[in-house]
C-alpha cells in the first residue's frame, strides 16, 4: 500500500436486503472509470457490521473478480475477535485480495497489549498486507496510539494504517514515528486536505468517495500536483455533503445517508441493512438540494 485514494465501497443490496452482485459488480467498474487508486469493501461504509460472514465474503469475492487487477483491493476483515478475523482475512488471501483492512475489536475494548497481541496475530498468520483501521467512534473508543503503531512496525507485512480518529496532532505523531515504514492515511472526509499538508499518504474515503468520487480523488490529485488552492477549493466544496452524510449527520444516519444520496443519483445502492430506516421525507429533499447544488443530479 502507498496511499493515493482508497474508495470505501457501499454494499449493494436489492429492495429485500439481501446482497446485490450486479450491482456491486457494476460500482466496481463506476468507480474504477473515476480514477480511483483502489477499492475497499466491506469496511464501515459498506456496512460490515450489519452483514453476515458468509455475506462479507461474497462481496471480497465478487469485487476482487470484477476488480481483475486493474485496481488493488483492501478487503475488511476487522471483526470482534481474532479468531473471527482470521478467518476472514484468510478467504481474503484466498480469493485475491491484495490487502486486508483490520478494524480494532470492538465492544470488548482491548488494552494496548491486547491490541498489540491482536495485530501480531493477524500479521504472523496471514502472509498478505495488513492496514490497521483506527476508529475510535466507531469501536468503542479503542484508539491505537502513536506507541503502539510504532510497535507494530516490527511486522513487515503491516502497511499501513486507516485513521478515522478525526485527531490530526494524534496523525502527526503517527507521520514522525512511522511514516517511512508505512503508510498513513486519512480516514475523515472533511480532512483529506489538512492530512495531506501534514505528510499523510492520502485517503480513505466512503461517503463522498461513492457521491462525488472525482471531487473527491481531484483533492488528492490537485495536492501531489501542487495546485494546493484547487485542493483546497475542492475540500471545501464537499463539506455540504460530509455534513449532509457523516457522522454526525444532520439528515439521517450514517451509513444509510450515503445510499440515499446514490440512490438518487440513479446508483445500484439499495436500502440500508436495518435497523438503518429511510430518511424521512423532509431530509430527502434537503439531500436532493445538496446534491443538486453540486450538479451531481442528472
Amino acid at each position: 500500500m502507498k496511499g493515493g485514494c482508497i474508495g470505501a465501497m457501499v454494499t449493494s443490496l436489492k429492495g429485500n436486503g439481501e446482497l446485490n452482485e450486479e450491482g456491486m459488480r457494476w460500482l466496481v467498474n463506476h468507480f474504477i472509470k473515476s480514477g480511483v487508486h483502489g477499492l475497499y469493501p466491506c469496511g464501515s461504509q459498506g456496512e460490515a457490521c450489519l452483514l453476515s460472514t458468509e455475506e462479507k465474503k461474497k462481496v471480497i469475492e465478487w469485487v476482487v473478480d470484477e476488480a481483475n487487477g486493474r485496481v488493488p483491493v483492501y478487503a475488511g476483515t476487522g471483526e470482534i475477535s481474532t479468531e473471527k478475523t482470521l478467518e476472514l482475512t484468510k478467504y481474503a488471501k484466498d480469493a485475491g485480495a491484495d490487502g486486508a483492512v483490520v478494524l480494532t475489536p470492538f465492544y470488548v475494548k482491548p488494552d494496548v497489549s491486547e491490541l498489540f497481541d491482536y495485530y501480531k496475530t493477524v500479521a504472523e498468520t496471514v502472509d498478505m498486507p495488513i492496514i490497521i483501521y483506527n476508529n475510535p467512534a466507531r469501536s468503542g473508543g479503542v484508539n491505537v496510539t502513536p506507541d503502539l503503531l510504532f510497535k507494530l512496525t516490527e511486522f513487515n507485512n503491516i502497511v499501513g494504517i486507516k485513521d478515522s480518529a478525526g485527531d490530526l496532532v494524534q496523525m502527526t505523531e503517527y507521520i514522525n514515528a512511522c511514516g517511512e515504514k508505512m503508510a498513513i492515511v486519512q480516514g475523515v472526509d472533511s480532512l483529506v486536505y489538512s492530512a495531506l499538508s501534514l505528510g499523510a499518504d492520502g485517503a480513505v474515503s466512503g461517503p463522498t468517495f461513492n457521491i462525488a468520487p472525482k471531487i473527491w480523488i481531484g483533492i488528492y490529485e490537485s495536492f501531489i500536483k501542487g495546485d494546493l488552492e484547487k485542493a483546497r477549493q475542492l475540500q471545501s466544496s464537499l463539506f455540504p455533503v460530509v455534513k449532509a452524510t457523516c457522522r454526525p449527520s444532520t439528515l439521517g444516519t450514517y451509513p444509510s445517508t450515503v445510499k440515499e444520496a446514490m440512490n438518487m443519483m440513479g446508483l445500484p445502492a439499495g436500502p440500508a441493512k436495518k435497523p438503518l430506516l429511510p430518511l424521512t421525507k423532509v431530509n430527502k429533499q434537503e439531500l436532493r438540494r445538496i446534491l443538486s447544488d453540486l450538479g451531481l443530479l442528472k
